[in-house]
C-alpha cells in the first residue's frame, strides 16, 4: 500500500494503541495523573452521589436478590463475551469477500450495530453483577453502589468517545483507497497486488478495532467479577 504508520510510545489500552496506529499518530502517556483527569468528569451532583455510595447509602438501581449459584455470574459473562466476539468474527461485512463494497456506508452501519450489541450486553452484565455483589455483604453492596455512580458519570463520556471510532475508521478507509489508486512504482511493476487488496486490509483492521473495543468495554465487568471472586475466597 505504500502507507507507513509511526510506532506509538503509549502503553495504554489496546483500542487506543490500535486507533493511534491506524490514524498514523504518535500517542503518548498523558502528563496528568489518571485520578486528576477523572475528577474533571465529575460534576458536583456526581460527587454527592459518589460520596453517598461510599458512605453506604443504597443506590436505587441496585436491587439485591436471591443469591445466585456459585460461578453463575462468571459463566454468564464468559457466554456473553464469547457470543459478542463470535458475532464480530463471523460478520461477513468485516470478513474477506469478493462482493465487498468500495463505499464506507455499509461498514459504518455494521460497526454501529456491533457497538449497540456490545453496549446492551455489557450493560446487562453489569446490572447482574451489581445485584450479585449487593447480596453478598454490606461492603460489596457499597461497591455495587459506587459502580452505579461511576457508570452514570462515565458512560456518557464513553459513548461520546466510542461513537467517534467509525469516523476514524472512515478516514483510514479513505487513506487506504487513495493509496491503492496511486500505487507505488514497485507494486505497479510487480503486478502482484490485487486491486481490492486494500479493502481486505481495511476490513481486517475494522474487525481488530471491534475486538479491541469489546475488551475495553468489558473492563468494568472484569472488575466486578474480580470483586466477586475475592468475596468468594473470604466466605467460609
Amino acid at each position: 500500500m505504500g502507507q507507513v504508520f509511526r510506532r506509538t510510545s503509549f502503553n495504554g489500552p489496546a483500542l487506543i494503541r490500535l486507533l493511534s496506529r491506524l490514524a498514523g499518530i504518535d500517542a503518548r502517556e498523558p502528563a496528568q495523573p489518571t485520578a486528576d483527569r477523572l475528577s474533571q468528569w465529575f460534576g458536583w451532583t456526581d460527587a454527592i452521589s459518589l460520596s453517598a455510595a461510599l458512605d453506604g447509602a443504597p443506590a436505587t438501581t441496585v436491587q439485591p436478590g436471591t443469591r445466585a449459584p456459585r460461578n453463575a455470574e462468571e459463566g454468564e459473562c464468559q457466554r456473553v463475551r464469547a457470543a459478542l466476539a463470535n458475532a464480530i468474527a463471523e460478520d461477513s461485512t468485516f470478513g474477506i469477500a469478493k462482493d465487498a463494497t468500495p463505499e464506507f456506508t455499509p461498514y459504518r452501519r455494521r460497526y454501529l450495530a456491533r457497538q449497540q450489541a456490545m453496549e446492551a450486553g455489557v450493560g446487562s452484565l453489569r446490572s447482574r453483577l451489581r445485584s450479585a455483589l449487593a447480596a453478598k455483604s454490606p461492603a460489596m453492596a457499597r461497591l455495587a453502589s459506587v459502580d452505579v455512580v461511576m457508570a452514570q458519570v462515565l458512560e456518557a463520556r464513553e459513548h461520546s468517545l466510542l461513537s467517534a471510532v467509525p469516523g476514524l475508521l472512515e478516514k483510514h478507509f479513505e487513506r487506504l483507497r487513495k493509496a491503492a489508486e496511486t500505487p507505488d512504482e514497485a507494486e505497479t511493476d510487480s503486478g502482484t497486488q490485487p486491486p481490492d487488496a486494500w479493502l481486505d486490509v481495511f476490513r481486517k483492521d475494522a474487525q481488530d478495532v471491534l475486538l479491541a473495543e469489546l475488551d475495553f468495554r468489558f473492563q468494568p465487568v472484569e472488575g466486578l467479577l474480580e470483586a466477586l471472586r475475592t468475596q468468594a475466597t473470604r466466605t467460609p
